[in-house]
C-alpha cells in the first residue's frame, strides 16, 4: 500500500508543487483547494501521469465542519494519512491605515486557526506519521506592516508547531518549513520596485521557485530523527 500525503492548498505554487514532489515519490495524494476547482484538476491529471492515486476535496480549512467533512473522506479512499502538509494561506496586504478586523481575523482563521485545524483532524487518522507546517520568515525577524496581520499567523503556527510536536510525540512528528522569497501567484504581484529592493538581500541573488521549498519539505518529513524543528528555507537572508 501507498503512503498518502494531503496537502492543504495545493492547486498552486508550493502546494502544487509539493503534491507532484511526493507523487514522484510514490505517495498517494490528496489535493485539496477552496476556490481554485480548475487548478486542482490540474494537479489531479499531472499527479495521475506519474501512477499515483488521487483525491480532491474542496475545503475551507478555517471551517471545521468542512475539515470533519474532508478528513471522513480521506480515512474513507485511503484509510489513513502518512504526511500532512499544511501549506494553505492568505496574504492580505494593506497599509497599516487600512488594516482592518476582518482582515486580521480572516487571516488568523486560514493561516492560523486552518493549520491546527487540519492537524487536530487529521493526527485522528494517522499511526506514525509526520506533519510538515509551512510558516515564514516572517514568523520569524522579517517584519512589514503591510503584512502584520500574516506576520503574526506564521509566529502562531511557529508556536503551534512546537506545541503539536509536544502533544503528539513520539509517533507523529511535528516541523515547519520558513520559507523566504518564493516565486508563487501569491507574490507575483509584488511590483518590479519591491523585487528589485528584496532580491539584494537574498546570498543566493534570487527568490526560490516552488519546486525548491517542495524538495525541503519532502526531505525534513523523510528525516526520522527531525522534530520539533523550524526550518529556514531563504537563500540565506544578508543581516
Amino acid at each position: 500500500m501507498n503512503k498518502v500525503v494531503l496537502v492543504t492548498g495545493s492547486s498552486k505554487g508550493i502546494g502544487k508543487a509539493t503534491i507532484l514532489k511526493y507523487a514522484k515519490e510514490g505517495y498517494d495524494v490528496v489535493i485539496n483547494y477552496n476556490s481554485d476547482l480548475e487548478g486542482a484538476l490540474e494537479v489531479e491529471r499531472l499527479a495521475k501521469e506519474l501512477g499515483v492515486n488521487t483525491l480532491v476535496i474542496k475545503c475551507d480549512i478555517s471551517n471545521e465542519e468542512e475539515v470533519i467533512d474532508m478528513v471522513n473522506k480521506v480515512k474513507e479512499v485511503f484509510g489513513k494519512v502518512d504526511v500532512l502538509v499544511n501549506n494553505a494561506g492568505i496574504a492580505i496586504d494593506t497599509t497599516f491605515e487600512d488594516k482592518t478586523v476582518d482582515n486580521f481575523r480572516r487571516t488568523l482563521d486560514v493561516n492560523l486557526i486552518g493549520t491546527f485545524l487540519v492537524s487536530k483532524y487529521t493526527a485522528k487518522i494517522m499511526d506514525k506519521g509526520v506533519i510538515m507546517n509551512i510558516s515564514s520568515t516572517n514568523g520569524i525577524d522579517t517584519t512589514y506592516t503591510e503584512s502584520l496581520d500574516y506576520d503574526a499567523s506564521k509566529a502562531g503556527v511557529i508556536s503551534l508547531t512546537h506545541n503539536l510536536a509536544d502533544q503528539y510525540a513520539p509517533n507523529i512528528r511535528v516541523n515547519a518549513i520558513c520559507p523566504g522569497w518564493v516565486n508563487t501567484e501569491m507574490n507575483k504581484e509584488l511590483g518590479q520596485e519591491l523585487v528589485d529592493e528584496e532580491t539584494p538581500k537574498i546570498k543566493l541573488g534570487r527568490f526560490a521557485e516552488p519546486e525548491e521549498i517542495a524538495e525541503a519539505i519532502y526531505n525534513i518529513s523523510i528525516c526520522s530523527y527531525i522534530n520539533d524543528s523550524i526550518i529556514r528555507v531563504d537563500g540565506g537572508e544578508r543581516p
